[in-house]
């Protein structure tokens, strides 16, 4: 190789280097950027969907739900249970609070790793009992504890999860909604529960990389509203990905035993 050659390709070289540094240094930066700005970006995309929403638990302690729905709640979810035998504090009072407001309402159970699908959902069904007029159950599936660092097999996380969602599904008529983090989605959920309807939560941007369609989006875990008092300041906020007629049509209908009927 001649010296030009050789001078070429040394220069080329540190080209490549500077580039690939330059690359690197832009994602770090991206990456920041979201993380500062990311959480007062959301509600700006969130804005361009009509129907908005709140879940809550005894977090929030309690809820003047009046007061909600003049601030544009249309819609919320209400922590009743987790695992096998615990029931949240304020579920009665927030149910009873958010119908009579007028709020289109829903009920969640908090998935445990460690309980049997039967009990739990024994469990929230004999708390959350008839939910006529309601919207879908829906079961919170996220990492707790050393969860994340020390995460559950997939196989056993998949046929728990599956099982659970069956009992629901028998026992009011309609496909529970799944709600999820990212990184649960991506490990336990992906390709596994497509039928069912996803709640997913992404506070730093619009989550339309998921590769799929999504019901409701949780876009805040910051929200500020008037007409709470509870140890959590905060309140989660959350977009329906349809019309309020289309949420509407998700309300459980009344069957015979004041169930919802298999649809």
């Amino acid at each position: 190789m001649g010296q030009m050659e050789e001078k070429r390709a040394r220069f080329l070289s540190r080209r490549k280097k500077w580039l690939i540094l330059s690359v690197l240094l832009a994602a770090a930066a991206l990456v920041l950027i979201l993380a500062a700005y990311g959480r007062r970006l959301t509600p700006v995309f969130a804005s361009k969907y009509g129907v908005f929403g709140v879940d809550v638990s005894h977090h929030q302690g309690s809820v003047d739900w009046e007061l909600f729905k003049e601030q544009g709640v249309q819609f919320a979810y209400i922590k009743a249970t987790e695992g096998s035998s615990h029931t949240d504090t304020e579920f009665f009072k927030n149910l009873t609070g958010a119908d009579a407001a007028g709020i289109a309402a829903g009920v969640y159970h908090f998935f445990s790793f460690d309980s049997s699908p039967e009990t739990q959902a024994e469990h929230f069904i004999s708390t959350a009992g008839d939910l006529s007029g309601h919207l879908p159950p829906a079961v919170d599936v996220e990492y707790y504890g050393d969860k994340e660092a020390n995460p559950p097999p997939k196989e056993a996380v998949t046929e728990s999860l599956s099982e659970f969602l069956a009992l629901l599904e028998k026992e009011y008529g309609k496909k529970p909604v799944i709600y999820t983090t990212y990184k649960v989605y991506h490990r336990y959920l992906k390709g596994k529960f497509d039928g069912y309807p996803l709640w997913i939560r992404n506070v730093y941007y619009p989550p339309a990389d998921i590769g799929r369609t999504w019901t409701f989006w949780q876009y805040s875990d910051r929200g500020e509203l008037s007409g709470h008092a509870g140890a959590e300041a905060y309140v989660d906020l959350n977009v329906f990905g349809g019309t309020k007629a289309e949420l509407e049509m998700l309300l459980l209908p009344a069957g015979e035993d004041g169930k919802g009927e298999t649809s």
